[in-house]
This record gives structure tokens, sequence and C-alpha cells, in this order.
């Protein structure tokens, strides 16, 4: 995943003739905090070492801001490329952040909700000298979720001695979350599925979708497009998933996972792999799982006329030059999950101002600024004659390095 980050900015910086200096200092982290520490299993004999990682990437444009995940694959790298993405993703929104990511080297569901509270609340100790709502603010991500949130704040703010609900976003709404949040990056992804259908010639409606993950991304992502009349052909979480060619019951769907913890079995539909579920024929493709799902080997098997971008990496740079040779349009993830970071920043300004929005004001502002990047993205692809991603890159980075120029170099 770094290798991507870093090979997405040199192209992005080549295309631009962005200033060496600059180009170099995007190129790795400001600050990369890592640690490890001891956590005892519920037996209380068992201790074992565990190891996680604080990235922040930029802090010439505000507070950092990114997520925190626990998976047994997490490493240095995998956090310092999704750092550098967040960074582009607040650029692209007009956010005052820069990227930040967090992870903890764990496998969730092999632990007790106990053992995964006390890992959560140790790995918080180790990082509160690098945190702060004015510093660096974390937010759920994969293999975390509001209630890991509610133990980072709560374990934060007993070190300080008062409740500082500010120092996470993705809370649960009683501790200061903000409505809407939970559902917010899959809306991001609906939303730039139908400006991109509105400014390449689709139809959103009735338009066949495909979702690969069933998680919060990809879960909110196909009920949004259920509710704005398209037809959710296939989805799969991480055992496989169910296909069916004259669209999907997601609300019995959603029952059915929920009682059977997996989407696999579900009535009517026919059974699919998670690299099936790629080649199915579709007019929208989403990828909402994890990294590394459209590479070479499949790129010339895709069946869609849009990729737009759930998950984090999911497309290599190889299959990016295949989906355009194909004139498949991909809206990028940092464009296209942006909606996340979006209404965490709202979470923090609501929290600052102890005044909260409704529901539908944060779904309406969300939907105003997604927008908003969405038309200055597409307009400087048409501008430049570059893909979508290539235009995201450059704007975001042309924001940066703005704000570095302006704040100049100290000493």
């Amino acid at each position: 995943m770094y290798r991507l980050a870093v090979a997405q900015l040199d192209s992005c910086a080549e295309q631009m003739g962005l200033d060496s200096n600059v180009w170099e200092r995007l190129r790795t982290p400001q600050r990369a905090h890592v640690v490890s520490f001891p956590f005892r299993r519920d037996d209380y004999d068992t201790v074992e070492t565990v190891f996680g990682y604080r990235v922040q990437h930029l802090l010439t444009m505000g507070p950092t801001k990114g997520g925190i995940r626990y998976d047994v694959d997490v490493d240095l790298g995998e956090v310092t490329a999704l750092a550098i993405w967040m960074t582009w993703k607040c650029a692209i929104m007009e956010l005052p952040f820069g990227g930040a990511k967090g992870g903890v080297r764990i496998d969730p569901r092999a632990l007790s909700r106990s053992e995964v509270q006390r890992i959560t609340r140790r790995f918080t100790s180790e990082i509160i000298p690098v945190i702060g709502p004015d510093r660096d603010i974390p937010a759920p991500d994969l293999g975390t979720d509001q209630q890991v949130m509610a133990w980072i704040m709560d374990t934060y703010s007993q070190q300080k001695g008062y409740a500082v609900p500010g120092v996470v976003t993705g809370k649960p709404i009683q501790l200061g979350g903000s409505e809407g949040r939970s559902e917010a990056t899959g809306r991001g992804v609906i939303i730039c599925a139908s400006e991109a259908c509105r400014e390449y010639g689709l139809h959103f409606p009735e338009s066949r979708v495909v979702v690969q993950g069933f998680g919060n991304v990809g879960r909110a992502a196909a009920e949004l497009a259920d509710e704005r009349g398209a037809r959710v052909v296939a989805i799969s979480d991480v055992g496989g998933g169910v296909y069916n060619a004259n669209g999907l019951d997601l609300e019995a769907l959603a029952s059915w996972s929920d009682e059977h913890g997996e989407l696999q079995g579900f009535p009517g539909a026919d059974g699919v792999t998670n690299h099936e579920i790629l080649e199915l024929p579709c007019d929208i493709l989403i990828p909402a799982a994890i990294q590394n799902q459209i590479t070479e080997l499949n790129a010339h098997e895709l069946d869609c006329k849009l990729v737009v971008e759930g998950a984090n990496g999911p497309t290599t740079l190889e299959a990016d030059a295949i989906l355009a040779d194909r004139g498949i349009i991909v809206v990028p993830d940092i464009l296209a999950n942006a909606g996340g970071v979006t209404v965490s920043y709202f979470e923090w300004v609501q929290g600052l101002a102890q005044f909260f929005w409704s529901e539908q004001e944060v779904n309406e502002k969300l939907e105003r600024l997604m927008v908003k990047a969405f038309q200055a993205v597409h307009y400087m692809a048409k501008e430049r004659g570059v893909s979508l991603r290539s235009a995201a890159m450059m704007l975001g980075v042309e924001r940066v390095k703005e704000a570095k120029r302006t704040r100049g170099v100290f000493p």
C-alpha cells in the first residue's frame, strides 16, 4: 500500500512539475509513532506483546485526522499509506486537517470484548502524547467502531482529569457523536456515483450495482443506492457473496446477515466468491472491502461502466492503466470515500461549538460538499485531459503545496 501511495504521488508530481523539495517532503510522514506493549488475556496467565502505530503525514493544514484500524496485517507501511491518502482527502474536501492513521496488529474477532477494551485503553495510553482535539483526532476504521472510540475518549479523559469528547470522532451520540456519521462514508460513495453517472451519460436510477464488502461502508452504500432507485444485484462479505440479476431485497438480506452472521445461504440468490463478484455484469462496481482487489490479473475481466472506490487502495497501478485503456471510469478512493472524514469534521465542529445538527442537516451539508468536490475534480480532469484519480491527486497536492508555500520554512 505504501508503494502504491508513493507511486500515485510521484506520477502526480511529475505531471504537475511539483517542486522537488515539496515532492520529497510529501513522500514520507512528518511523524511516526510505533509502540509495543504487553496484553493480558482473559485467563490472566497469558501475556502477549502487541504492536501499534500512529502516523501523522502532514502537520501544515491544522490538526491531523484519521482512523484507527485493528487488523492482523497492520504494519507501518500500510498505516503510512493510509495517512498519505487521508491528507489528499482532507485537501480535496477543503477540511482544515492533515492526514493521519493508526492501527493495532490484532484480530479483534478472535478476542473477547474485555480483551479488546484492555488493548484499546493500553494503546491509547501509549499514544496520548501525540493525540488530542487540537493535535490529532482518531476515528473508527477497519475492525473498530463507536464503542472503541468511546473507550479511547474515556482513557484520554481519565488522564486529563476532565471529559475531552473532541479527542475522537465517530463516538456514540450520547458522548457527543454526530448524527449521520456511521453512514457517511457509504453516503459519500453514492453521491459520487450519482454525480459520475450524470457527468458521463449514465442513468443512476435503475442502474445495476455490485458491492464488494458488507461492512460499514458497503452496507450503507448498498442501502442508499437502493433508496435512490438503483438495483443492487450482488453484494459480498468476508466469506463470500450473493447474486440475483433481478436485484436483491436488501432489507431481507440485512436481516439474514444479522441473524446468521454471513450473507451466504440467503434464499433466492446464487452464491459467488469475492473474486467472482468483481467480474459480474453491472453498470456500477463499488469495491468497499479491502485493498488490492482489482489487479492486472482481473482488470480485463471487469464488466462494468463505472468503478467507485469505497475501500482504500482497492485498485493497483497496473489495473488502473488497464481500466483506463478499456474506457472504464474510476472515481478514486481519495474522493469517493471522503464522506467519513467530512462528517468527522462536522462532529469536531459541533463538539467545539457544543451545538449539534439534525441528521438531515448533516446529510445536506455532506451532499453539498461532496458534489462541490466532485465537480472540482471533474473540471480539472477535463481541463488537463487526465483521469479522475490524477485530477483528484493534482487538486489535493496543489492545495497542500500552496499551504506549505504560504507558511514558509522555519527557521
